[in-house]
C-alpha cells in the first residue's frame, strides 16, 4: 500500500478528473494523503494559458524537491499539460516518473503501483481514439469509475460533455482535449443518483460548452438533461460555462421556472465591441448581449460572466466600452484576465499584441468596475433573508462560512455569519444580511 497525495490544478473539469483518480487509487487500496506525507505525488496540471502553465511547472518543481530530500518515491504528471507538450516535458523534467494525458486516467492505478512509465505511455494519439462519443460513455460505464469527492460531501462537479468546437481564436481547448463529445443523458442521471445517495445535494454541470450539450448528436439536449436530472433527489442544480449564443428563451424559461435548478448562470462572454467579439471568432453581438443580460435580469437570474482585456488590437476606445458595458450592466460576479498569446493558435498570428503593462493596467481598471458591480449587487442585499448553505468555519474571526444561491463555490463571494446554536455543513439557514463588502455578505441566523 502507497500513501497518495493529489494536487488538482486549473478548472472544476480537471477536478472531475482527479476525482475519479482519487477512486481508483482508493479502491485499488492505497491512502489518501496530504503531500508531506505522501509516498507518491500526482500534479493534475492544467495548460489552458502561460499562467496556468507557470503554476503546474512550479508545483511540479516544488514536489520535485521532495524527491531529493527522499521524503517521496515517485512523482507522476497527469493532465493537459503532458497531454499537450509531452516530449518537451519528459525531456525537460527527467524528476518525473510518469506522465499520463488528459485520457488516460485509467492507467493511474498502474503507474502508482509501480509498473515503468515505458509500459503506460500513451501517444498523443489518445485523443483521436476518444473523439468518439461512444468511447466517452465506455468510460462512464467502466465499474472502475467512480468519485471521491475533494471539495465539501454535498457539492459535486458533474462533467456532461468532453471537448469543444467553438474553435475561439485565442483558446487552446480544441487542441488539448479534442473535439465535443456529449455524455448520455442515462449515464448522468445514474450519476447523479449515485452521488446523492453518498449525500451530495448540490450538482454544478460544467463542460467546456454546457449549452452545446447534445450538439454533436444532432440538437441541443441540455433543457431535456435538466428535466430528467430534476426527477432524482438531488436539492440544487447549478449550470456552469454556458455560450450566450446557446443561452435561448428556453432554458432562461427552464431556469427561472424550476425548483431545483438555482437562479444563477455563468456565461463566459470575454467581451462586448463587435469588431473585438469577431477577432474572438464569437458568435454574438453587443446586441445580443444586451439582450441576453436583460432576458436574464427580467427573470431574476444572477450572472457570473469572464471577461477578457488586451486582446490583440484592443484599442482603448474599445476597451472603455468592455468598463462602460460593466458599470450598465452590473453583472453580480466577473473574472477578469489579460489575454494570453498561445502558439499554434488564430490570434497569435494577428496584428497589434499589446503589452504586458498595458494588458495589466487594463486588467486593474476593469476588475475595478467589476468589483464595484458586485459591491451594488450586495448593498441590494442588506436588510434581506437568504437561504444558506452552511459549508466552513473562519476561526480566526469567529464566523460560519456559507454560500447563496447566487454564488459559486470558489470564484464567487461567499456569506459569513454568528449563529447561536450549533450548524451542519451542508445544511440551508435563513441568514439576515446586516452588512456586505465588495465581495461577501455578512449576517445572522434568522431566529
Amino acid at each position: 500500500m502507497k500513501k497518495v497525495a493529489v494536487i488538482s490544478l486549473g478548472c472544476d473539469k480537471n477536478r472531475v478528473d482527479t476525482e475519479h483518480m482519487l477512486y481508483r487509487i482508493s479502491r485499488g487500496g492505497h491512502a489518501i494523503c496530504d503531500v508531506d506525507d505522501a509516498d507518491v505525488v500526482i500534479v493534475n496540471t492544467c495548460a489552458f494559458i502561460e499562467s496556468a502553465r507557470q503554476e503546474s511547472i512550479d508545483v511540479i518543481l516544488s514536489c520535485a524537491e521532495l524527491k531529493k530530500t527522499g521524503k517521496l518515491e515517485k512523482l507522476i504528471v497527469t493532465g493537459c499539460l503532458p497531454q499537450k507538450y509531452r516530449d518537451e516535458l519528459i525531456a525537460e523534467l527527467p524528476e518525473v516518473d510518469a506522465f499520463l494525458g488528459a485520457f488516460e486516467y485509467s492507467r493511474i492505478e498502474q503507474i502508482v503501483n509501480g509498473a515503468p512509465a515505458a509500459e503506460t505511455a500513451a501517444t498523443v494519439q489518445a485523443v483521436d481514439r476518444t473523439e468518439r462519443a461512444e468511447e466517452l460513455a465506455q468510460f462512464y460505464a467502466d465499474e472502475n469509475v467512480g468519485r471521491l469527492l475533494s471539495i465539501y460531501p454535498h457539492v459535486a462537479y458533474v462533467k456532461i460533455a468532453e471537448g469543444c468546437n467553438n474553435k475561439c481564436t485565442f483558446c487552446t481547448i480544441p487542441s488539448i482535449r479534442g473535439a465535443y463529445r456529449s455524455r448520455r443523458i442515462p449515464d448522468i442521471v445514474r450519476e447523479t443518483e449515485s452521488l446523492v445517495k453518498d449525500g451530495v445535494e448540490e450538482i454544478i454541470l460544467v463542460a467546456q460548452d454546457v449549452t452545446r450539450f447534445g450538439s454533436d448528436r444532432g440538437r441541443l439536449e441540455l433543457t431535456e438533461l435538466l428535466t430528467e436530472l430534476e426527477k432524482t433527489a438531488v436539492k440544487r442544480i447549478r449550470l456552469l460555462y454556458c455560450y450566450p449564443e446557446t443561452v435561448t428563451d428556453e432554458l432562461i424559461q427552464k431556469i427561472a421556472s424550476s425548483d431545483k435548478i438555482v437562479n444563477y448562470i455563468d456565461v463566459p462572454l470575454q467581451h462586448c465591441n463587435d469588431r473585438i467579439l469577431k477577432l474572438m471568432n464569437r458568435r454574438v453581438t453587443r446586441a445580443d448581449i444586451d439582450a441576453l443580460t436583460a432576458k436574464l435580469r427580467e427573470h431574476g437570474i444572477a450572472m457570473r460572466t469572464t471577461l477578457m482585456v488586451g486582446f490583440p488590437s484592443e484599442t482603448e476606445e474599445e476597451f472603455n466600452e468592455l468598463v462602460e458595458f460593466v458599470k450598465s450592466t452590473r453583472p453580480q460576479y466577473a473574472g477578469v484576465f489579460a489575454y494570453s498569446k498561445e502558439d499554434g493558435t488564430p490570434a497569435a498570428r494577428l496584428k497589434g499584441h499589446l503589452t504586458k503593462a498595458v494588458k495589466l493596467k487594463r486588467v486593474d481598471a476593469l476588475g475595478a468596475a467589476c468589483a464595484a458591480a458586485t459591491r451594488a449587487f450586495n448593498d441590494g442585499l442588506v436588510g434581506k433573508t437568504v437561504d444558506v448553505v452552511y459549508e466552513d468555519v473562519d476561526y480566526d474571526r469567529g464566523l460560519f462560512i456559507g454560500r447563496a444561491d447566487f454564488q459559486s463555490p470558489d470564484v464567487d463571494g461567499r456569506v459569513y455569519f454568528t449563529a447561536k446554536d450549533a450548524v451542519d455543513v451542508g445544511k440551508t439557514y435563513k441568514i439576515e444580511i446586516s452588512d456586505c463588502d465588495d465581495y461577501d455578505l455578512y449576517g445572522q441566523v434568522k431566529e
